[in-house]
C-alpha cells in the first residue's frame, strides 16, 4: 500500500450552519509528481487519474494505523491538480484529540494508502496508471509537498486564526522533467505499499557502535537489527567512520628469486682478501707411451699448470627508507623490503652467471631445426661426442632459454606422440611438464632460465667445474648514514661479492638456431 503525506494546513472555523462541523478538505495526492519513500518501493508517481473515485469510501485513521480510526472519507474528486478529498471526523475521544492537533497545526498533512493495480517502471521510478484507494491518514510529514490539508472546520465556536507555514520551495519544471524511458516492467501488486515521507536516520557514532559489538550477544544483534530496519538504503561508503579496513598478509610480490643457472653450476665460496684471486688449470698433461722394450726410454712428458684469474665483482642496491613507516606499518615493512632486495639480487646475478655462460661457451653445432625432433637427437649427440672427446667428459645439463623450452615441450614423434611425455613410457627421450622445472630432455637435466637470450641452448657437462660461480653474501645492512639521521630516515641496503668465470670452454657447447 502507498501512502502519501501532505502539508500546510488552514484552519477556519465554521462561521454557520452551512458550513459542515470536524471536516477536513484537500489533495489527497497530486498527479505527476515524483515521491521518495521510506520504504522499499521507492521513487513512486501517479498519474492523471490513476486513482478511482469509484466504490467504498475509505476510513479516516492516524498514521495507517487501522486500529485508530478517527472518521471517513465523504467526497473524492479528481481535479487537474490531483486527488481531491473531504473527510468528516468522529465524535469519538481519539477524534477530538486528533480535532485538537489539527485546529493549533500539530498535524498538518494527510496521507493516503492505496493498492497499485497496475504500473511500469521508467528510470527507476514507479508510474501508477491505476491503483485502489483504502484508506486516508493523518500524518505529521509528508511526502508530496503539492498534497495539502486546504482547511479545517471545526465546531462553530470562536475559531483561532493559526498562520499559514512557509510553503516549502515546489520542484521546478527541469526537476520534474522525465528522461525517456529506459526499462518498462508491468505488473499486478499483490500487497499494498505505504508512501509516507523518507526519514532522515541519524548514524551512530563510532563509540556507540563498537560498545554494542564489544558487548556481543544479544546486545549487538539488537543494535545491528535497528539499524538495518531504521537506514535500509545505508552503504558502506556512509559508515567510513567505523568500518575497518584490515591488511590481509603476506604480501604479494609477483616475482620469485631463482637462480637456475647458479643453482645448476652450485656457488662456492669466495675468498675472503683481495679483489682478485687466481684459480690453479692445467694446460699440459703428462703423456704415457708403450708398449715399450727392456731398457730403453719410457716416454717423456710436461706438466704445466696455469693460473686463471678471477676479479670479484660487488652487486647489490639500497633503498631510503623513513623511520616512520618503519614504526607504522603492518605487516612490518622492513621485512617484506628485505625480502624483496634479496629477490633482486638473486636473479641480477644469475642473469651475471647467464651471461658469463652463453659468452663462455664457444664452440657450437650447425643450426637446428626447430620442430624436427630429428635433427634436435642429431645436435644433442653431436655436442655430446663433441665434449666426449675432449676430456673423455659425457654431457650433463641441457641450458635454455623460455623460447625453446616451450619449443622442446612440444615436440612429437611421426605418430604424434610427445617426445618427452608426463609420464614416460619405455621407448621416450625423456620426461616434462610446462609446470615443473624437475625435466630431463635427451636423458639431460633442463635448466630452464629466462635471463638468457631467446634461441640460447647450451650442452655442457657442469659437474666438471669447467665452469663456476664464487660467491660472498654480504646480505643486508641497515644505517643511517648521511642525511638518514637528520631526515629521520635509514638506508636499507642489500650486497655481496660474485664472480662467473668458465675455466673449460670445451665442455660446453650451443645449438644455434636460424
Amino acid at each position: 500500500m502507498i501512502r502519501f503525506n501532505a502539508q500546510l494546513v488552514t484552519l477556519d472555523a465554521s462561521a454557520d450552519d452551512s458550513q459542515p462541523s470536524r471536516t477536513i478538505t484537500g489533495i489527497a495526492v497530486p498527479w505527476d509528481v515524483v515521491a521518495n519513500l521510506s520504504n522499499d518501493v521507492g521513487p513512486v508517481k501517479f498519474l492523471k487519474g490513476s486513482i478511482s473515485v469509484d466504490g467504498p469510501m475509505p476510513k479516516l485513521l492516524e498514521f495507517h494505523d487501522d486500529t485508530r480510526v478517527i472518521g471517513r472519507v465523504t467526497e473524492r474528486v479528481s481535479s487537474d491538480e490531483g486527488l481531491m478529498f473531504s473527510a468528516t471526523l468522529s465524535k469519538t475521544r481519539a477524534a477530538d484529540d486528533a480535532m485538537a492537533l489539527l485546529e493549533d497545526g500539530s498535524i498538518s498533512a494527510v496521507s493516503i494508502g492505496a493498492i497499485p493495480l497496475k504500473f511500469k517502471r521508467v528510470d527507476g521510478v514507479m508510474e501508477v496508471s491505476e491503483a485502489r484507494m483504502i484508506e486516508l491518514s493523518l500524518v505529521s510529514f509528508p511526502a508530496y509537498a503539492d498534497a495539502e490539508i486546504q482547511s479545517v472546520y471545526a465546531s462553530a465556536e470562536e475559531p483561532e486564526e493559526i498562520p499559514e507555514e512557509e510553503t516549502p520551495p515546489q520542484p521546478s519544471e527541469e526537476d520534474e522533467t522525465m528522461s525517456e524511458p529506459t526499462t518498462v516492467e508491468a505488473a499486478v501488486a499483490t500487497q499494498p505499499i505505504y508512501a509516507t515521507a523518507k526519514q532522515e536516520f541519524k548514524m551512530p557514532s563510532a563509540g556507540e557502535w563498537m560498545a554494542a559489538q564489544f558487548a556481543g550477544g544479544s546486545i549487538a544483534a539488537e543494535f545491528n537489527a535497528r539499524l538495518r530496519a531504521a537506514a535500509p538504503s545505508v552503504t558502506t561508503s556512509d559508515l567510513d567512520g567505523i568500518m575497518p579496513t584490515p591488511i590481509v598478509a603476506p604480501i604479494y610480490s609477483g616475482i620469485q628469486g631463482l637462480r637456475p643457472v647458479v643453482d645448476a653450476i652450485g656457488a662456492r665460496a669466495m675468498p675472503a682478501g683481495g679483489k682478485v684471486f687466481i684459480i690453479p688449470k692445467i694446460t699440459t698433461h703428462t703423456s704415457i707411451g708403450g708398449p715399450q722394450t727392456q731398457n730403453t726410454t719410457i716416454t717423456a712428458g710436461q706438466f704445466i699448470v696455469d693460473d686463471v684469474q678471477v676479479t670479484k665483482g660487488i652487486y647489490g642496491g639500497y633503498v631510503q627508507l623513513s623511520e616512520a613507516s618503519i614504526d607504522w606499518s603492518d605487516p612490518e615493512v622492513l621485512g617484506a623490503l628485505l625480502e624483496d632486495l634479496g629477490k633482486k639480487y638473486a636473479l641480477f646475478t644469475d642473469d651475471v652467471a647467464a651471461d658469463a655462460l652463453l659468452t663462455g661457451t664457444t664452440q657450437a653445432t650447425g643450426n637446428v631445426a626447430p620442430t624436427d625432433p630429428a635433427d634436435w637427437v642429431a645436435k644433442i649427440y653431436a655436442c655430446a661426442n663433441t665434449i666426449l672427446s675432449s676430456g673423455n667428459y659425457l654431457p650433463d645439463h641441457l641450458f635454455v632459454s623460455g623460447d625453446v623450452f616451450a619449443q622442446l615441450g612440444t615436440l612429437s614423434d611421426t605418430s604424434d606422440r610427445p617426445l618427452f611425455p608426463q609420464v614416460g613410457p619405455m621407448n621416450a627421450f625423456g620426461t616434462m611438464n610446462a609446470a615443473s622445472r624437475e625435466s630431463i630432455v635427451f636423458g639431460l637435466r633442463l635448466v630452464v632460465d629466462t635471463n638468457f637470450a631467446a634461441k640460447t641452448t647450451i650442452v655442457g657437462a657442469a659437474a666438471t667445474g669447467a665452469f663456476r660461480c664464487y660467491e660472498q653474501q654480504k646480505g643486508a645492512i641497515v644505517a643511517d648514514i648521511g642525511s638518514g639521521a637528520s631526515t629521520l630516515s635509514r638506508d636499507v641496503a642489500f650486497r655481496g661479492y660474485f664472480a662467473p668465470i668458465m675455466i673449460d670452454a670445451n665442455q660446453f657447447m650451443k645449438i644455434p638456431q636460424a
